[in-house]
């Protein structure tokens, strides 16, 4: 199954980097797993399987994002130092 939004499909020019940082530095492993435990709960209540509150949506979806602009903040710092 499909779920929209997973990091290699949100950097696609960075997968590479993402495994090598999700198998080497425990922080950002921290982020993606977090990053992809809420995406998943927002693909379940979109596609209605896990029902919820609007809020509830709108919440986790504001944690993606902040969670999506630290990856790519250390994304951006990992690759200035390559």
């Amino acid at each position: 199954m499909h779920i929209p939004h997973e990091l290699p499909e949100e950097f696609p020019d960075e997968t590479a980097l993402i495994e090598r940082l999700a198998r080497d530095n425990y922080v950002f492993k921290r982020l993606a797993v977090r990053y992809d435990d809420i995406n998943r709960q927002i693909h379940r209540i979109e596609s209605e399987d896990q029902p919820a509150e609007d809020a509830v949506l709108e919440r986790l979806k504001k944690d993606r994002l902040k969670l999506k602009d630290e990856i790519a903040h250390m994304l951006t710092r990992e690759n200035r130092r390559m």
